[in-house]
This record gives structure tokens, sequence and C-alpha cells, in this order.
């Protein structure tokens, strides 16, 4: 489900999403979004099945459904959403290419522990991964795409049972790596240099983490000279936790700053699954991140009687794909949006008051009832 949060937020629990994504027939683990089209998400589920899908339509374009045959652990795309990476329970790290529909790089026992492993596309299509060897130590390694034989880089890290999750920050070339069951997030840079995964640094706490989540760098805030946040999931509350870069002065510091990703997206679903590549649209955050206004999700559903494309198979190729509808954008009807906002903000009010209005009908009767009985 995709749901479409307003734009200051929840005043009023969420009950209906703005599209519903039917298709796997298990479980969905992993949902993420595509770094530059519009309304392009991938999905992969416990059936082994990676779905691409235009949000916008509701509808599935592209289904992988006979390139793993165990649980997907992980999946990345690249900087500009041409490729993603998958980490697999086969212990096999795989390049795909969705629209091509095939596997262009493929490692096999990536890392020969059992347990989990995680894989990540870099800012410079290498692949960074986090796994374990066969003796349960702990591992982390930098590979080439184009040469998988062996790792550019494989570091051993500990003993300790947790699965690492690496968070990437592409404007400085850190990753941040979060253990779970961990107290601590150690983080690293990635250079061009040997031993190219450089230690840099331990942030430890008390508590253990049982999961974390990554701030966008647009979220952070720059006059504080901060370079990551992330928000840690304990047993009873989840934590914030800030990274900052102790600096004198009060000017930008365009050094930790560099123009970084926006929100914006530069092509649109059509336009990807037709072949068209794109790179992030970057903003600069000297001013601070001020959202855009004109966000909101359209899903325009096709005519269910017409005739319906048909899901990418492996045996179809992509230039035969059929041109969705259009999807209409918020600028050409955004005074009817606009009063459609207000008025299911209206509803959801005169509901909450309507529910209110009939406890306090309740209280007030059974306060009246007991009066009269003791009177």
């Amino acid at each position: 489900m995709v749901w479409q949060i307003p734009e200051n937020g929840l005043t009023v629990p969420l009950t209906d999403p703005a599209v519903v994504l039917e298709g796997h027939s298990k479980r969905v683990g992993i949902i993420t979004w595509h770094p530059t089209a519009r309304n392009v998400l991938l999905s992969a589920g416990c059936d082994n099945i990676i779905m691409i899908w235009n949000v916008g339509t509701g509808e599935a374009m592209i289904t992988l459904d006979d390139m793993h045959n165990d649980m997907i652990y992980s999946a990345c795309w690249n900087r500009n959403g041409s490729l993603f990476c998958t980490g697999s329970k086969d212990k096999k790290l795989r390049v795909i290419d969705p629209r091509k529909m095939e596997i262009v790089a493929e490692k096999d026992k990536a890392h020969e522990g059992a347990r989990p492993m995680r894989a990540i596309f870099l800012a410079d299509g290498n692949v960074f991964t986090t796994g374990f060897s066969r003796m349960s130590e702990r591992q982390l390694a930098l590979w080439n795409p184009k040469s998988m034989d062996e790792p550019i880089a494989l570091h051993e890290m500990d003993t300790s049972n947790g699965v690492l999750l690496p968070f990437y920050d592409p404007d400085t070339s850190i990753i941040y790596l979060c253990g779970k069951g961990d107290s601590s997030i150690r983080y690293f840079e990635i250079t061009d240099e040997s031993p190219y995964v450089h230690y840099l640094n331990t942030f430890s706490s008390k508590e253990p983490q049982r999961g974390m989540g990554y701030m966008p760098k647009r979220g952070l805030d720059v006059n504080k000279c901060e370079i990551a946040r992330f928000f840690k999931l304990q047993e009873r509350k989840c934590e914030p936790i800030i990274m900052t870069v102790p600096r004198k002065s009060d000017l930008f510091q365009d050094d930790l700053y560099p123009d970084t990703a926006g929100p914006d997206a530069p092509i649109e679903a059509e336009d990807w699954i037709e072949g068209k590549n794109a790179d992030p649209i970057l903003i600069s955050l000297k001013q601070g991140y001020v959202p855009s206004k004109s966000r909101e999700l359209n899903v325009v559903k096709k005519n269910i009687l017409g005739s319906k494309p048909a899901t990418h198979k492996k045996d179809e190729p992509v230039s035969s794909h059929k041109k969705p509808a259009e999807v209409s954008h918020p600028h050409s009807d955004g005074k009817v949006d606009d009063f459609m906002k207000e008025l299911r903000s209206m509803k959801d009010t005169i509901r909450t008051q309507g529910e209110r209005i009939s406890k306090l009908e309740g209280i007030i009767s059974s306060l009246t009832a007991n009066e009269e009985s003791e009177g």
C-alpha cells in the first residue's frame, strides 16, 4: 500500500491508502523507490519475485520471477536507477538490468557464511556488501560489477552475530554500519586508494538497537554542521542519534554539504520504461531545504475494459511495451486538488468531532443516571 502523508503531517489517522499494489503471492519484505523516475517502485517478496510498479497507474511494469531461487535479503538501485543489486539467501550477489530482464553481473558466495548479507550500490558504480565468513565472522566487502572474480577489498570485523545494516551518504562517501543487537554505529570512508574502505570512528551507546532509520540529507540541520541523523529503534522507544562535525565558524560549510539529491524526479515512469536514464536533480542546502508545493500523488487507473498491456516477461522485449496512460499532474488541476484536500480534512474533523460528541453524550447520560439513582 502507498500512503499520501498530508503536507503538514498527520492530524488524524489515515485509513485509506492512495493505491494498493497487488501481485505478490507471499509477504513483501523489501520496497525501494527509484532514485530518479517518478512513481517507480521496486518490491521484493518472500515468493522470491521482484516487481517494478508504476504507482501512478497502480500497475506492475516488470515482473522478474526467474532470477532468484531463494529469499531476497536486500535490493538497492544504482545512482541513476538503470540497474539494481540484490543479496540473497543463496549467497549470490547479483547486479540486474530490469528493463533488459537480465543479470549483468553475479558473484557466487560473495560471503560464505549462512547468515544474511546486505548489498548497496555506491555513487561510482561499485557495490558494497556486508555478510559473514564461514567461521561466522562479520565481513564487509567492496566489488566492481565489471569484474566480480575477486573483491576490491574484504575486511573482517568481529564475531558478533547481528546483521550489519549499511547506510550510505554519497555526498561524503561515508558508510555507516549498524548491527542488529549492537549498541554502536561504525563508520567508514570509501576512497580510490588502498585499502579503499577506511575505518573512521565508532559511536557507542548503552542500549542495543533493534533497527535503524536514516534521515535523508536534506532533512539535516546545516547550521549545526549535522552530517547524519539516525532513528534508533529500542525496546520501548525510538531515539534520534545526531552526528555533527565540530566547527567554530557559523558560516555554511561547503565541504560538508556539496549539492545533494533533491526530491524532484527528472523523468517519468513512462520515460524510464521506454529506456531513458537520468541522474538525480541536485539541490543546494545553503539556505536549508524548503519543500516544493504540489507533490500529491495522483493515481490514474487505466480503463480495465480496454486492452490491458501484459506485464513484461522474460521473452518479451521492453520496446514492445505500450505506453501507459498519462498521469495527470498537480500543476494542471491544482485548485481542484486543494479543494479536495480541504474537503477531506473537514470531513475528518467532522467525523472526529462527531465521535467526541457521542462520547460526551454517553458520559453525561451515565452521570445523570447516577445522580437520579442517588436522589
